[in-house]
């Protein structure tokens, strides 16, 4: 009896470490990723974790997007500022389970503080808001 209750006792505990060591290295893979897309302003790997509709601000354009318009305004904006850096000064979540970001983006001699705001939706991580915004 000892014994089934034992093993019974590691199995549930072997469970328990899988499930979370997979859950918690989803959020820093996330932002890992979208760092790294913004880092070599590949737009389509950037949008790939676009939720439907996005709250996007840049300079000379602020508004909530569909993702495909969020994809054009977005390129035009790593055509018009080519990233030099990026890199995340602070990192986040929320009693929701949100992720935010908050980096900072070179451009030439342009510095960009960065924002975005990441949320669980159906089961995956999108995201839900982008700021670039002039220093």
């Amino acid at each position: 009896m000892k014994k089934n209750f034992l093993i019974i006792w590691l199995f549930i505990t072997a469970s328990f470490f899988t499930i979370s060591a997979v859950y918690d290295s989803v959020p820093e893979d996330i932002t890992n990723d979208i760092a790294a897309a913004i880092r070599s302003g590949n737009t389509k790997q950037l949008a790939q974790y676009f939720n439907t509709s996005i709250d996007l601000t840049i300079p000379e354009n602020d508004g909530t997007y569909s993702k495909a318009q969020a994809e054009l305004i977005v390129k035009e904006f790593f055509d018009n500022n080519p990233p030099k850096s990026f890199v995340i000064n602070h990192s986040g979540s929320s009693n929701d389970g949100s992720l935010f970001s908050v980096g900072t983006y070179i451009s030439g001699t342009k510095s960009f503080r960065t924002y975005f705001l990441v949320k669980k939706i159906a089961g995956t991580f999108k995201i839900q808001q982008l700021q670039f915004e002039l220093k």
